[in-house]
């Protein structure tokens, strides 16, 4: 998915929804107040740190949804690289339009570029491997959709969407169902053939049973060692798709990669990154 290639119309209520939170019962009391409503100016949205662009496409819609009249001038572009100092964004037009909507823009940019650009930092850290970074579902509850679009832009892949995309059995299932058995079984019997099926598991073992059961595509190599990781990839041998999990940092994640799983998934990508500070400069 490219985040060009989602329309308008379905990120606009997540943007919308934050505009009605920020404007509140009455508007912009403070800009209504001190800037007369003729007065025109002209914006730049600067970068302050080097960083992977996330977030413009957003940043457009919301100062569009407060003004349409406001011309909007991209200068780099989701997914590229900038520089301390350099402009994203050039917003000219109301000066009040473009107040009122500063902080929402702001807020949804220097987020999705916090995301795009970590993502990036543990994606360099596999080069020369097969291996994948993958987000996952730890994501902030309504902002699913842009924060999985900016691990895309920082060169990351996306794990499922959400719990009707794909079956992903986890430790909690395999208890309450009664074993691997049991539910690669249950799951045989049920699901539909178009239904990707995943299968975690945190011992060596339990992926022996995977394997002699059959059923599964991937298997989730939970909080293992880099020694587990390695015996498991082998133990596999090809057979089904490899995914690690858990305990992924930056200092880590070249030593994961190299033990030969093909995917490696990380919560932090969306739920930890740091914000990248962004501003808007009259």
């Amino acid at each position: 998915m490219s985040f060009s290639s989602v329309p308008d119309l379905i990120i606009e209520p997540v943007i919308r929804n934050a505009l009605m939170e920020d404007l509140g019962s009455y508007g912009d009391v403070t800009t209504r107040a001190v800037i007369p409503a003729e007065m025109t100016y002209t914006a730049h949205l600067n970068a302050r740190a080097d960083a992977i662009v996330s977030g413009m496409k957003v940043a457009r819609i919301a100062f569009h949804l407060v003004d349409p009249k406001l011309k909007i001038t991209t200068h780099i572009a989701d997914g590229n690289p900038c520089k301390d100092g350099q402009t994203l964004m050039t917003i000219e037009g109301s000066a009040a339009s473009i107040l009122s909507g500063e902080r929402v823009a702001l807020n949804f940019a220097g987020l999705l570029t916090g995301i795009a650009s970590m993502t990036a930092s543990f994606v360099a850290e596999t080069a020369g491997t097969d291996a994948r970074v993958t987000c996952t579902r730890k994501t902030t509850p309504g902002l699913r959709l842009l924060q999985k679009l900016a691990v895309l832009h920082g060169g990351g892949f996306n794990h499922r969407y959400s719990l009707s995309d794909a079956i992903l059995i986890k430790d909690n299932h395999i208890a309450a169902a009664g074993g691997v058995r049991n539910v690669l079984e249950a799951t045989k019997a049920h699901a539909s053939h178009m239904m990707a099926v995943e299968i975690e598991v945190d011992r060596l073992d339990q992926l022996a049973e995977v394997l002699d059961v059959g059923g599964a595509s991937v298997v989730l190599l939970d909080n293992m060692s880099n020694e587990m990781l390695r015996e498991a990839v082998t133990l596999v041998n090809g057979r089904i798709k490899t995914e690690a999990s858990g305990n992924v940092t930056k200092d880590r994640i070249s030593s994961i990669a190299a033990t030969g799983v093909d995917y490696i998934s990380s919560g932090a990508l969306t739920h930890s990154a740091p914000n990248v500070d962004l501003g808007l400069d009259f």
